[in-house]
């Protein structure tokens, strides 16, 4: 086994390389403006790090959201047309998923990522693993109260969600050797009807994308 595994939803740019016993490389880098541009050179590092080619991946695991559009396409369209040149089958992972994961937490919490407009995604999590509710897409002031909080959109908004409710060292983005390590965990149990975990490479679109195709032209009266 050999996963690659990618996420572009967040300001960070993301890769790691996975045996199926350990993550052998991975990368990250936030820059919310480039993800066109790093997501090809950040997976060429991973795999140059650890001794691998593409023709060696024997899956590929990308974070499909819920994200801001243009970001999120990029790792999705990169996981569908690596998945074309290997062979090997691509998944798509919730990115809040990956960010749960990454906490390490035994106990409920919440985890959310910036949405822009002032909004924040979020879902609700028995533990690291279990995802009991969500993905939405609300105000800060509309996320449920009391749970801890982890990710960076829990972060932004500490304020009005509660600074005490921040869960120290917590990571605020999904990083990609926690996405692959949870891809493997799934793909060696099997995840079942219950706790579908693993699904085909496309976007969590919770809202329409900010660009509109533009209407027919307004008449011109005298």
């Amino acid at each position: 086994m050999l996963v690659l595994a990618f996420d572009t939803a967040t300001p960070a740019v993301t890769a790691a390389l996975h045996d199926g016993d350990r993550v052998l490389a991975a990368s990250t880098i936030v820059d919310a403006r480039r993800h066109g541009e790093l997501l090809v050179p950040s997976i060429e590092e991973v795999l140059r790090e650890a001794g691998a080619s593409l023709p060696d991946v024997t899956a590929i695991v990308a974070g499909s959201g819920p994200g801001p559009y243009t970001g999120l396409r990029v790792g999705l369209m990169t996981a569908q047309a690596l998945a074309s040149t290997t062979g090997a089958p691509a998944y798509g992972v919730c990115t809040l998923d990956a960010v749960a994961y990454a906490c390490g937490l035994t106990e409920p919490f919440i985890a959310a990522t910036d949405a822009r407009r002032k909004e924040v995604f979020w879902a609700r999590y028995a533990d690291m693993r279990t995802r009991l509710e969500g993905p939405s897409v609300s105000r800060p002031g509309e996320v449920p109260g009391e749970l801890p909080l982890v990710g960076a959109g829990a972060r932004m908004y500490a304020q009005v969600l509660g600074e005490a409710r921040l869960v120290e060292d917590a990571p605020d983005y999904p990083l990609a050797g926690a996405l692959a390590s949870l891809a493997v965990e799934r793909l060696r149990a099997g995840a079942g009807p219950e706790e579908t975990v693993l699904t085909e490479p496309r976007p969590i679109y919770l809202r329409r994308p900010d660009a509109q195709v533009p209407g027919p032209p307004k008449k011109v009266t005298a």
